[in-house]
């Protein structure tokens, strides 16, 4: 696959990227702006953590996803009985008396980490670490895993008994956080018509994993000013509480800010969003777009917010209102 230039290549990028979202949309009605997150972070190669109430189609999202995109689709449900050897794979002994190692389901292009908080911080830190490295160690010896890969994982927001919440320093290592809403009534109807019929929808494949694997290397190479470098910076900073930078309003509600990582994924996260919209380089607007995707998981809220009921939400948008471009 080639193109006389980068720009060519946006433009195709930004083509097939509208045609995973018409095949997506075919399968899971309304939630666009989710779909559409998902997406930028798959073209950004980081991974995402979709947080919802049970029933809205999480699972179905991450495997249209996969369908759409031509990637091995593995699905790893977290339970608390969960080892590691059950995500990585294991050595056996075969027949003829030499250990063998067996592929686990962590072996795929695209990982749905069912429930990533119901099993402990042991195997969690199995899939996070294949995350981070990108490859499984075993007995001493390094198995790398496939290209492209990526994990979308799911958290229930409202059930908390009996789970291991991530802490903050493997949140960071998802590019996103998605917060998944009820449906409106219209979409709910939708739904329900097209779940109990005797209809089967499915989407069809868009681009292969060679092409997706293109595409992330272009996102990577789209050009970037320093004026929206210096911006994406200033957003982060200005959650760090105790600093020179912080804002007021972060010093009053965050007990911890985000890491220089924030401001990576800032970045990365805006070119994706600039070519998906058919822009050549991102500006402020490609920022903020993707701001509390970033942020929200990122920053930890102190006693006083959450007695006040302020959200971390509530606390990006107001730094986002007040850091100047």
């Amino acid at each position: 696959m080639t193109y006389e230039n980068d720009a060519k290549a946006v433009d195709a990028l930004k083509q097939n990227f509208d045609r995973i979202m018409t095949e997506v949309k075919k399968v899971i009605i309304g939630q666009d702006d989710v779909v559409k997150s998902a997406l930028l972070s798959v073209f950004s190669g980081g991974h995402c953590l979709l947080v919802g109430v049970p029933g809205l189609a999480k699972t179905l999202l991450v495997n249209t996803i996969a369908d759409t995109l031509g990637l091995q689709y593995s699905r790893i449900q977290f339970t608390p009985d969960l080892m590691p050897s059950d995500i990585t794979g294991s050595e056996i002994l075969n027949d003829k008396r030499e250990f063998k190692f067996i592929k686990g389901p962590i072996f795929a292009n695209i990982i749905l980490a069912d429930e990533i908080n119901r099993t402990p911080p042991k195997t969690q830190s199995a899939l996070l670490e294949a995350m981070q490295e990108r490859n499984v160690t075993v007995a001493g010896v390094r198995n790398s895993l496939p290209e492209p890969f990526f994990v979308l994982a799911t958290q229930n927001p409202i059930e908390q008994e009996g789970t291991y919440p991530l802490p903050e320093a493997q949140l960071d290592r998802f590019m996103f956080m998605i917060n998944l809403d009820y449906p409106t009534i219209d979409d709910e109807i939708n739904i329900v018509t097209q779940t109990t019929s005797e209809q089967n929808v499915k989407a069809e494949p868009v681009i292969s994993a060679n092409e997706l694997v293109y595409f992330q290397q272009l996102v990577r190479r789209i050009p970037v000013n320093e004026n929206v470098v210096r911006y994406a910076v200033n957003i982060a900073t200005q959650t760090r509480p105790g600093t020179q930078a912080a804002a007021e309003l972060t010093s009053k509600y965050l007990t911890w800010g985000a890491g220089p990582r924030a401001s990576q994924y800032l970045v990365l996260g805006a070119k994706a969003h600039a070519a998906v919209n058919g822009k050549y380089s991102p500006d402020a607007e490609d920022v903020r777009a993707v701001a509390p995707l970033v942020l929200r998981h990122r920053i930890v809220r102190n006693y006083k917010a959450e007695a006040e009921g302020v959200s971390t939400d509530n606390v990006i948008e107001k730094i986002l209102q007040s850091v100047k471009f």
